[in-house]
């Protein structure tokens, strides 16, 4: 069973690193984090974040499936089932976020609400401003999503403090992080036709982790090429090539 290890300044970007040079996705994978990145004071003592990654076996590693440590090979504890104990773990990520959240926005004396949905796509914890005091919430989002992230990157570390487990669960303003995925996914299928028919790679713009994960996803769906990661941070970029036998 393959496993790495690899760092990056973000666990987004250990882990991108690390489905890459499987070649799988991370529903096709068990991400371990091994340490939160650390940025130092004054740029001493800065760490970078590790994380370890290995393929799921097809059987023990069952998509929803999660590690018992002490429980017999093929055993699982009474009553909990595979997804059920993942649905919980994710359950209970998704209350201590939107905890953090409400907190947040009350704090900064926001007229808004938080609420959780869950998608097809994974669990979001909402924010949604009051009728009319909507545009408020601009500050939250930031240009082209900056703050957003940031704010993404606050949660990943409030719920690993709390349950030493990787954030699954991701923040949402008025809906721009669900619009923004739909419009990167079309785009990098759209651009991944492109390439498939005139042979020639096209690089996509720069985005940000979560989103160049996306298009890796959406271009591994479609058959004759390939995506790869270029550049640095800020400006990293997936580029789409042609898949040679």
């Amino acid at each position: 069973m393959q496993e790495i290890e690899r760092s990056a300044p973000s666990v987004e970007e250990a882990v991108e690193a690390a489905l890459a040079e499987l070649g799988v996705s991370e529903q096709e994978a068990v991400v371990e984090v091994v340490r939160e990145s650390r940025a130092g004071r004054f740029g001493i003592g800065a760490q970078s974040a590790v994380v370890r990654v290995r393929r799921r076996s097809p059987a023990a590693d069952a998509p929803g499936a999660i590690e018992h440590p002490g429980e017999p090979e093929g055993e699982q504890a009474p009553g909990r089932g595979e997804a059920g104990a993942e649905a919980a773990a994710v359950d209970e990520q998704a209350d201590i976020v939107a905890d953090f959240l409400e907190e947040l926005v009350e704090h900064l004396d926001l007229d808004a609400d938080v609420e959780i949905v869950s998608l097809e796509e994974g669990t979001y914890v909402d924010i949604w401003g009051a009728e009319g005091a909507a545009e408020d919430l601009g500050l939250l989002i930031g240009r082209r999503g900056a703050t957003l992230d940031a704010l993404q990157e606050l949660v990943r570390g409030v719920v690993l403090r709390q349950t030493g487990e990787r954030c699954r669960v991701l923040v949402d303003v008025e809906d721009y992080r669900k619009r923004r995925r739909a419009r990167v996914i079309g785009q990098a299928r759209d651009a991944a036709r492109r390439v498939r028919q005139s042979g020639r790679s096209e690089a996509m713009e720069p985005m940000n982790p979560y989103e160049r994960k996306l298009v890796h996803d959406a271009v591994g769906e479609i058959g004759g090429v390939e995506t790869i990661s270029e550049g640095e941070e800020p400006n990293r970029r997936v580029v789409i090539r042609p898949r040679h036998p």
